[in-house]
């Protein structure tokens, strides 16, 4: 019986490389080259054979693949995965081991800008941005289950809050003798502020809505925000943006490129952990449980009592102050800011970092936006393939981890019955 599958899933991937030869003919064989005027085709027999073994092995490989999830999932609790990582949970819950990692982890990232260059260090405040963000829109799309696509929007908001404060306030500071890298500590609190006006007034047509009809509005809430910064040339510099952005006030010190680089990777990290508490206490308080169950089921949750009006107004404004922190952040760092950095490809980037890292998991959309904006910068070499491989990402971790990488924990609560005693 084993015997016969095995010879079915060999025949269909044989099918399946048969298939992609034909398909891929054109495109992998076939090369058109001119030369004064002349269009000649020359055939490249040698890469149709290692299309259809390509074809053939991954095709193999992937029923394998699949083979292994549907055991893995009917053994869930018995297989040796689950085994290995009950121990390491169990190791890591340890008082000491617990304290030493997050110490050795804490004393590695004071230092890094130390150990590495400057480039190095951009690259983590770029990083760090994105798990601000990526924790915004956690409590959307994780507590909430508020699907938006218009994420970027708010994150353009706080850049151009900044970015406007330095173009129409910035020269008055300067004739008054004031150092302009105050606008940065004015604009953080009041960027996050605007940013949350406009996450309460994209709430409000979209109170009924909910799955695809709200992911389309956010949509387009996104590009129109886009649009109106590209053709607001009077007020916004168009297409052209906005420059020369001062970077945060130190002391009155003028600090070089690289110090500056080091002052705003201590900046972005302090950001972050005041993200993750925030994001933390909401997750246990009492608005976090309302929004969990309005993300659960929005009727069961109306029937408990639950202001689905107010909740719905809260997700949208918090996920939209985070953002507009994140924002300034960035506008700091990049000193220029335009329409094309808020497009609809960044809002993708910060919701495939919440699903790949793990929906509601802190932890996982930490480490999925981390690793988004890390393995780009670092494997530039493969930047025409990066689409296809954030797409074949994505596929693999829906399919063999649709929890995310790093799944959220649910608290568990045991009641034990207490015998009489006599």
């Amino acid at each position: 019986m084993k015997l016969r599958s095995i010879l079915a899933d060999i025949g269909k991937s044989l099918a399946t490389a048969v298939w992609f030869m034909v398909l891929l003919f054109p495109l992998m064989v076939m090369k058109v080259n001119v030369a004064r005027g002349v269009a000649q085709i020359q055939f490249r027999w040698n890469l149709l054979p290692l299309v259809g073994v390509g074809a053939f092995v991954l095709s193999y490989a992937w029923r394998i693949a699949l083979e292994w999830n549907e055991r893995r999932g009917a053994n869930k609790s018995e297989g040796m995965s689950s085994r290995i990582r009950a121990a390491g949970a169990a190791y890591l819950a340890r008082p000491a081991v617990r304290t030493s990692s997050l110490l050795v982890l804490l004393a590695f990232v004071i230092a890094f800008p130390f150990l590495f260059g400057m480039y190095h260090t951009n690259v983590m405040i770029t990083a760090f941005i994105y798990v601000i963000l990526g924790l915004g829109l956690n409590i959307v799309v994780g507590l909430g289950g508020l699907l938006n696509l218009g994420y970027a929007a708010f994150f353009g908001v706080g850049a151009y809050t900044y970015g406007l404060i330095w173009k129409y306030i910035g020269p008055s500071f300067v004739a008054a003798g004031m150092d302009p890298g105050w606008l940065f500590w004015i604009s953080l609190p009041l960027a996050g502020i605007i940013a949350t006006l406009f996450g309460i007034l994209l709430s409000l047509p979209v109170l009924r809505l909910r799955g695809d009809y709200l992911a389309i509005i956010t949509l387009a809430f996104g590009e129109i925000f886009r649009m109106v910064m590209q053709n607001s040339g009077d007020l916004t510099g168009g297409a052209t943006g906005i420059s020369l952005i001062p970077r945060p006030w130190f002391f009155g010190q003028k600090l070089p490129p690289t110090k500056a680089a080091t002052y705003i990777y201590f900046i972005a990290i302090v950001l972050v952990i005041i993200t993750i508490f925030v994001v933390r206490r909401i997750e246990d308080s009492r608005v976090g449980r309302a929004l969990e169950a309005m993300r659960e089921d929005e009727v069961a949750c109306e029937a408990m009592g639950i202001d689905l009006v107010k909740n719905k107004l809260i997700t949208f404004a918090l996920g939209a102050f985070w953002a507009g922190i994140a924002g300034v952040l960035m506008a700091a760092q990049t000193t220029y800011i335009n329409p094309d950095s808020f497009t609809l490809w960044e809002s993708i980037i910060i919701l495939m970092a919440v699903v790949i890292g793990g929906t509601g998991s802190i932890p996982g959309v930490i480490g999925g936006a981390i690793l988004l904006k890390l393995l780009p910068e670092y494997f530039r070499a493969l930047a025409q393939y990066r689409m296809l491989i954030y797409g074949i990402a994505m596929i693999l971790v829906i399919i063999f981890k649709p929890d995310g990488l790093i799944p959220r924990k649910r608290k568990q609560y045991t009641f034990e019955r207490k015998e009489a005693t006599k």
